[in-house]
C-alpha cells in the first residue's frame, strides 16, 4: 500500500494520534438515514433504502477523518447529512457540543459559516454564470459586512493561495481546467473561514498528477488554517496520505475505525483486509496475497440477517449469520465490528493471517 501511495502523492505526512485527542469539533451519534420506497396506488411506504444505519464518530480540531468503502455504502450520504443538505432519519449531530440535526434554517445559519464543502464534480458544483471572483466572494458577502475593495482583496489572496492567478479572476468556470476548477472550489470553501470542510470525493474526477497537487494543497491548508476535514474517498492511497484516522464503511455501517497507521499496518476486519489487498503494487516483482470476495454487495433494501458482510466473507461462521456485530475496541483507538475478534477459538474458522 505504501508503494501505491508513493506513486500518486508525495511522501505521506506524519500522522499521529494527537489530533484525535482533543475535544470533538463534530460528534455524530447513531446517525441513520433511510429513504422510503413508495409503492401502490396511494404511494404508501412499503420498504426503505438503508443508506446509513447507526453510525457514530467524532472529529477533533485539526483532524482529518477518512471515510472509505465501496460505491453505495453510505459515505456521501453521511457527508451530506452532516452538512444538513439532507435530513437524518434519526441520530444526533453535535457541532461544538450543540445538537444541530433539528435546527431550523435561521438557527442553522451561524453554523453554516464554519461548515463548508468541496464536492466531487468541480464543474457541477460551481455556478456557470458567475465569474471566479464572484464565486469566491459570495460566501464573504453572505456572512460578513465589508467594503467591495476589502472583499476583492481577500478574494485575490485566496485565489493566489490555491494557485490561481489574478488574471483568472474574471473567467467563468468553463474557462478553467478540471484541476483549476477544484482549486476554485477550495478557495470558495475557505472564503467563510470555516473550521470543518467536508471533502466528498474531491479528487476522484481529476487526473492522477492533478490529484497529487490538490491533495498536497489540502494538507498544506489544513496546517495553515487549522482546518478539520471529513474526507470521503474510495482511493486508499489518497486516504492514507491525508488522514489521521480512517473509518471503513460497508452497507451503511462503519465496520472498522482506527488511526491510519494501525489500520493500514494491521487491518482487523476482513472487508478492510480485502480492500487493502486489492490495491495495485507498483513493483512488478512484488507479490501480494489477494483476499478475493465472492458474490455481490447485498441490496440496501433487503439486508442480510446477522453480519451484513457474512455473505461475502471467507471467514464467516455460524454466529455471523445470526448476530450483527457491534463496534468494539480491540486496542487503543482501534475499533472493529467483527465476531472473529471476540469469538472463542473453537468457534472460529481457520484464518490464514
Amino acid at each position: 500500500m505504501n508503494g501505491a501511495g508513493a506513486s500518486m502523492v508525495a511522501a505521506p505526512l506524519v500522522r499521529g494520534n494527537s489530533a484525535a485527542s482533543g475535544a470533538p469539533l463534530l460528534s455524530v451519534s447513531h446517525l441513520t438515514k433511510h429513504y422510503p420506497l413508495r409503492r401502490g396506488l396511494f404511494g404508501r411506504a412499503r420498504d426503505a433504502v438503508h443508506a446509513v444505519d447507526d453510525v457514530s464518530f467524532a472529529i477533533a480540531d485539526g483532524e482529518t477523518l477518512g471515510l472509505v468503502g465501496e460505491s453505495g455504502c453510505g459515505k456521501s450520504t453521511i457527508a451530506r447529512t452532516v452538512l444538513r443538505l439532507i435530513e437524518p432519519t434519526s441520530g444526533v449531530i453535535e457541532w461544538r457540543g450543540q445538537p444541530i440535526q433539528q435546527l431550523a434554517a435561521s438557527a442553522m445559519r451561524p453554523h453554516r459559516r464554519e461548515l463548508q464543502a468541496v464536492f466531487q464534480d468541480p464543474y457541477a458544483s460551481l455556478n456557470p454564470r458567475m465569474r471566479a471572483a464572484d464565486i469566491v466572494a459570495e460566501p464573504i458577502r453572505n456572512f460578513e459586512t465589508a467594503s467591495a475593495a476589502s472583499i476583492m482583496g481577500r478574494v485575490r489572496a485566496l485565489l493566489a493561495r490555491v494557485g490561481l492567478r489574478d488574471d483568472q479572476m474574471m473567467r467563468y468556470p468553463y474557462e478553467f481546467s478540471g484541476g483549476q476548477r477544484q482549486r476554485l472550489g477550495i478557495a470558495r470553501a475557505l472564503a467563510s473561514r470555516p473550521s470543518l470542510i467536508v471533502c466528498d470525493e474531491p479528487v476522484s474526477a481529476l487526473d492522477v498528477s492533478v490529484q497529487a497537487q490538490v491533495i498536497n494543497l489540502l494538507a498544506d491548508l489544513q496546517q495553515e488554517f487549522a482546518l478539520s476535514y471529513l474526507f470521503v474517498a474510495h482511493d486508499l492511497a489518497v486516504v492514507e496520505h491525508i488522514s489521521h484516522r480512517v473509518a471503513v464503511m460497508y452497507l451503511g455501517r462503519i465496520v472498522e475505525l482506527a488511526p491510519t497507521r494501525a489500520l493500514f499496518g494491521n487491518p482487523l476486519h476482513p472487508y478492510t483486509e480485502a480492500l487493502l489487498s486489492a490495491v495495485p503494487v507498483p513493483d512488478p516483482g512484488a507479490r501480494r496475497k489477494r483476499l478475493i470476495l465472492a458474490g455481490d454487495v447485498p441490496s440496501p433494501t433487503n439486508l442480510p440477517a446477522g453480519c451484513r458482510f457474512h455473505t461475502r466473507c471467507p471467514y464467516a461462521f455460524d454466529r455471523c449469520r445470526h448476530e450483527e456485530p457491534r463496534l468494539a475496541q480491540m486496542s487503543p483507538a482501534h475499533l472493529v465490528a467483527c465476531h472473529l475478534r471476540d469469538a472463542p477459538p473453537a468457534a472460529k474458522p481457520d484464518i490464514a493471517h
